[in-house]
């Protein structure tokens, strides 16, 4: 069960703002980091997930197959890394690269 509730928004609302350090390349990523794309893709995932595991390499293609699509990705790990040591940034890090993620891998 969740913490916090969570807000529902209307489809067609757009997104709220956000600015977030990318876990790989250390660059703020924001909306703006977007602009002009037709869409864009926001998964919330972190690395001790069994759910995420299981999907993982399917998220690093799919980043593939759409890497000249005009569709924005990003992934956002909002896990506390005190409780959860393998959603730190350096460990988000690790696995965007070993698993090849064409997306920032933001940590928040």
């Amino acid at each position: 069960m969740a913490l916090v509730n969570s807000t529902m928004l209307s489809l067609g609302t757009k997104a709220p703002e956000f600015q977030l350090p990318d876990a790989v390349s250390g660059e703020t990523i924001s909306l703006d980091t977007f602009a002009g794309k037709q869409g864009l893709l926001v998964m919330f995932i972190c690395r001790h997930c069994p759910f995420v595991k299981h999907v993982q390499g399917e998220l690093a293609k799919l980043g593939k197959d759409y890497a000249d699509a005009n569709i924005g990705m990003v992934a956002i790990s909002a896990n506390d890394a005190d409780n959860y040591p393998d959603d730190a940034p350096d460990k988000l890090k690790e696995m965007a690269q070993e698993l090849g993620f064409t997306f920032p891998f933001c940590h928040d």
